[in-house]
């Protein structure tokens, strides 16, 4: 029995140390790197969450790129909805500063 007590005590002490050294390492990484989304709508289809309203697509977001402004022409970018700003919003940029967009 006191041998069962030993291990215990060594795989809890495992755990923790994993435990305090993985939960600072993912919560720098999802604030400096990447980070996962759940996208949900229409205003990506086809190209996300091509089966509509019922269904939903999960997508890694690179926060590396915007943090160095490497957005290109086709890149998809997540930003804060302008009329909610709890919101956040899935989009292709289509120009970049200074492009000329002609509607119509």
């Amino acid at each position: 029995m006191a041998q069962k007590a030993g291990f215990g005590r060594r795989y809890f002490r495992a755990f923790m140390s994993g435990f305090f050294v993985a939960v600072p390492v993912t919560v720098t990484v999802l604030d400096r790197l990447a980070y996962v989304a759940r996208v949900d709508g229409s205003s990506m289809q086809p190209s996300l969450n091509p089966e509509g309203a019922d269904t939903f697509d999960i997508v890694l977001l690179n926060r590396w790129s915007v943090r160095n402004f490497e957005v290109r022409r086709g890149d998809i970018v997540s930003v804060v909805s302008p009329k909610n700003p709890k919101q956040k919003i899935i989009k292709r940029v289509i120009a970049l500063e200074g492009d000329f967009i002609k509607c119509g």
